[in-house]
């Protein structure tokens, strides 16, 4: 089946991303025979959250929003005779900080098209908040923390079903992202069991829920993982189950769109997000 969009893209506002303008993606998107774009910024996060990273990028300023949103808007209408473009957020799931994540949803929720729901940041035993995906080297210290790979894992789907069952109110995501992201670094650092089990529940929880999946191809160009966000198998078993599979990139760069939608099993139905 035809993929019709590209539905997890970074943009400029991105901190830690290109400065591309959005106008290249769309350029680019439409090349392809793209119907349907979403820009879907890392949303600031949560007040009073101190981002782990060292750069402290992993979310857009709180005083940028509004000229994101803004430029998004005007973009639409230029190109709206070639292609369907949606302004959205890529939010952070962070325990402890659920009321903050609805205050914002409820702040901006009327004013985007799509958006997702991520886990990126992890509690750990410590009480020290760590970003999942930052470096290989971070990773491992993540690990000393938890005291195993394994552990790490464990956390990660434990806070990955809290973000679905979490009520996030009106504005909550529907669609759920790159669900395996702790498999980032999984060549490197591989845990002893699979976790297929936790993942078939976190699927079939999403389908109770009514939830889409981000089928994310990203993992495929990082070094230490090669996998697609999930991994084919259990792609497979998404769409065996009939959950909405929603294709993004996860471009942070223009000539990233659309990378990797190649090698999606053809088999498979893929859809365009719900409004």
């Amino acid at each position: 089946m035809q993929i019709k969009g590209d539905f997890h893209v970074h943009s400029n506002y991105c901190p830690h991303g290109t400065n591309d303008s959005m106008e290249k993606y769309i350029e680019i998107a439409i090349k392809h025979g793209f119907k349907h774009l979403s820009f879907t910024e890392h949303a600031p996060l949560p007040e009073g959250f101190i981002d782990p990273t060292p750069d402290r990028d992993s979310g857009m300023r709180w005083d940028e929003v509004d000229d994101y949103i803004n430029e998004i808007s005007k973009l639409k209408e230029k190109y709206k005779r070639f292609i369907s473009i949606n302004v959205g957020f890529e939010v952070d799931f962070i325990e402890g900080y659920e009321t903050e994540t609805k205050k914002l949803l409820d702040r901006f929720g009327q004013q985007i098209d799509d958006a997702i729901l991520s886990v990126h940041m992890l509690k750990a035993p410590n009480g020290e908040y760590v970003c999942l995906d930052y470096s290989l080297e971070e990773f491992k210290r993540i690990t000393d923390l938890f005291d195993t790979i394994d552990h790490v894992h464990k956390a990660y789907y434990h806070t990955v079903v809290n973000s679905i069952k979490t009520d996030l109110g009106l504005y909550k995501p529907s669609r759920i992202g790159h669900i395996t992201l702790v498999n980032k670094f999984s060549k490197t650092c591989k845990p002893i069991n699979d976790y297929k089990k936790e993942v078939m529940t976190i699927l079939h929880l999403m389908k109770e829920q009514q939830l889409e999946l981000d089928v994310n191809t990203a993992g495929l160009y990082k070094e230490h993982c090669g996998s697609i966000y999930p991994n084919i198998d259990l792609l497979e078993e998404a769409g065996q189950i009939g959950l909405s599979l929603v294709p993004g990139s996860d471009s942070h760069t223009y000539t990233h769109i659309g990378r990797g939608f190649d090698l999606l099993p053809s088999t498979l139905n893929y859809s365009i997000p719900r409004k």
